[in-house]
């Protein structure tokens, strides 16, 4: 039994080790897309390319997240966390270094890989390391100095873009490290799952991650690439083939026996696509129509972030009193709503009368929807498949912000050259929120259709606090 109390000096030094390691992940999330507009002019980058330097990201980390926790229970926990630690460092450095848009994105490509590595290990170190009557507290240490850095995140990333130069958002994750790395291996136990066996699925992960990125590749660069749109629907039927007839597989399809599992699956997509989408436009909107420095466009959806980390925790405990139908139900048709209030964001924005309102109503909608969605997903599963339930419940959300990134450009008419000219980019952005609003009143939908109040005694997210406007809070399996 793991017996680290977290008021020992070993029990900080942990936390510090796990907030390091997931930070770094949670700030690239959020800052690389107030970098996009200087990147695009430093390297003479199109559209496409900037929406590659997002989703090359997303595809790995995607593709691999499942693998990575795996990897983890059956090599040691500490081990592959410190293996993704300096991966993803040594990717960022090649990033922060790169001297044309196709050198950034494969840089990009590899950053997920270390990101998938890292970031179920950081919550499964505590998780595995922690006495049983620290943990719960741990986790939410944990889990609250994260948000905070998700939400420095924009602000951070601004200043630097502004500053230093957008170089310095890839680089400033090499310190973090350098300070993580020697903390973990002289702090941090090693610890391993005793039931591990040492068979991986690696030839689902490669067709998981093969259709996605010939999908993405196909709405990206619509128009000469029906043929690979074929062959990604193709790699995606083998995947399914392959998962159903493994032993092992990395995604136990029964799973999605639970009617309720895939409702919840199914509003994850709408909800996470609509979210990628409006991110990534928002960050260029801001910029490129309504004059924003970096600085200012990182810091204006800050609001969205400080209300999750505020009120996510007393979000999920009202979700649990009443049930989660009311809340996955109104949240998303609010997050609707802020996406049409973002029409009003045109030339020479105010903030205070055309920008906060949007944020504002975006923050009380994620604060109503998300951790009720992270709970209904964990209890709509046996309790020995939350660890697995939530890994897909991520896996889902990143992959629908990876097609959104990629398709609803396409959708809203957006050239190659699009975010080079003010009234085109903006006429496309008010083509795109409505759009981005119409998936999530789909998913409320489903939402009041499909979900139901779970079983009494069913598992409890750990992570309550919750900062991360990109994905679901992750849930380790318990050791």
């Amino acid at each position: 039994m793991p017996d680290v109390r977290i008021a020992s000096a070993q029990g900080k030094w942990i936390l510090l080790t796990t907030v390091l390691g997931s930070s770094m992940a949670l700030l690239d999330s959020t800052v690389v897309n107030v970098a996009l507009p200087r990147i695009g002019d430093d390297l003479d980058a199109s559209l496409s390319a900037l929406q590659w330097t997002i989703n090359a990201y997303m595809l790995t980390l995607a593709g691999l997240i499942l693998l990575g926790g795996s990897l983890g229970d059956q090599y040691g926990r500490r081990k592959i966390f410190v293996i993704g630690v300096v991966w993803f460092a040594a990717a960022s450095l090649m990033c922060g270094l790169a001297p044309t848009d196709a050198v950034l994105i494969g840089a990009r490509a590899l950053q997920g890989i270390g990101g998938a590595l890292l970031t179920p290990g950081s919550l499964a170190l505590i998780q595995a390391s922690f006495h049983p009557d620290d943990r719960a507290r741990a986790v939410g240490l944990w889990s609250g100095f994260g948000g905070i850095g998700a939400a420095v995140g924009p602000f951070l990333g601004g200043w630097l873009v502004d500053g230093p130069g957008w170089r310095w958002v890839f680089l400033l994750n090499v310190p973090l490290a350098l300070l993580c790395v020697p903390v973990a291996l002289r702090h941090v136990p090693e610890s391993a799952d005793g039931r591990a066996h040492g068979r991986f699925d690696i030839l689902g992960a490669v067709l998981g991650a093969l259709a996605l990125g010939l999908v993405t590749f196909a709405l990206i660069e619509a128009g000469t690439t029906s043929l690979l749109a074929v062959a990604g629907v193709a790699a995606g039927v083998a995947f399914v083939y392959v998962e159903k007839r493994r032993q092992d597989p990395m995604l136990p399809l029964d799973i999605f026996a639970s009617r309720q599992f895939t409702a919840l699956n199914i509003v994850t997509l709408c909800v996470y696509g609509a979210f990628g989408g409006y991110f990534f436009l928002t960050a260029l909107q801001l910029q490129v129509v309504a004059g924003y420095s970096a600085l200012a466009a990182g810091t204006a959806l800050l609001p969205t972030t400080a209300l999750m980390l505020l009120f996510s925790a007393r979000s999920g405990a009202l979700a649990d009193r009443i049930g989660p139908r009311i809340p996955l139900t109104v949240g998303p048709l609010l997050c609707a709503t802020a996406m049409l209030l973002m029409l009003r964001v045109g030339e020479h924005a105010n903030y205070l009368t055309d920008v906060l309102p949007a944020v504002l109503v975006q923050g009380v909608g994620m604060v109503t929807l998300v951790a009720p969605l992270t709970a209904s997903v964990l209890a709509s599963v046996d309790t020995a498949r939350a660890g697995v339930a939530s890994g897909i419940n991520n896996a889902a959300a990143r992959a629908a912000s990876l097609i959104a990134v990629a398709a609803l450009p396409l959708l809203a008419g957006m050239g190659p050259e699009a975010y080079r000219s003010p009234s085109a980019f903006d006429a496309a952005f008010d083509r795109a929120m409505p759009i981005c609003a119409g998936v999530l009143v789909a998913g409320s939908a489903l939402a009041f259709a499909m979900v139901r109040r779970p079983a009494p005694g069913c598992v409890r997210p750990e992570c309550r606090t919750h900062g991360n406007v990109t994905s679901p809070p992750i849930e380790a399996k318990s050791s």
